[in-house]
């Protein structure tokens, strides 16, 4: 594996001593080897590198020559492998839209705890 000292850091565009941290922050690592800093690093910018390619071919932004945050979600939406990233990259909608779906379970919930007191109800009679 590559050295990390001088102008070998520049094999990789995502910042080391960002990934060291997100790394340590998990309980189970004591320690972690430059080897091992190094492929994550770079396996994560391939894998970044690969989603936005496949977003990007996909998606609308081929038409408009451009990437965009919807093109991203639709992946992680539509394409099964990139279905563990539908609750980072969730389709946007427009705050009125979620208000209205926010008051609609709401009043489902407010329903179907009526029914529940109501059989409730009947049980003890």
């Amino acid at each position: 594996a590559a050295r990390l000292s001088g102008g070998e850091n520049r094999l990789v565009s995502l910042p080391l001593s960002r990934i060291r941290v997100i790394m340590k922050s998990s309980p189970e690592v004591s320690s972690i080897n430059q080897d091992a800093l190094f492929l994550t690093a770079k396996a994560t910018e391939l894998f970044v590198q690969y989603l936005a390619t496949y977003s990007y071919k996909h998606g609308r932004g081929k038409e408009k020559n451009a990437l965009t945050y919807s093109d991203l979600s639709h992946t992680a939406e539509e394409c099964e492998t990139f279905q563990f990233l539908a609750d980072i990259l969730p389709k946007k909608i427009l705050a009125s839209k979620y208000l209205k779906m926010l008051e609609k379970e709401k009043r489902d919930g407010e329903v179907g705890e009526d029914d529940e007191e109501e059989e409730e109800e009947d049980e003890d009679e």
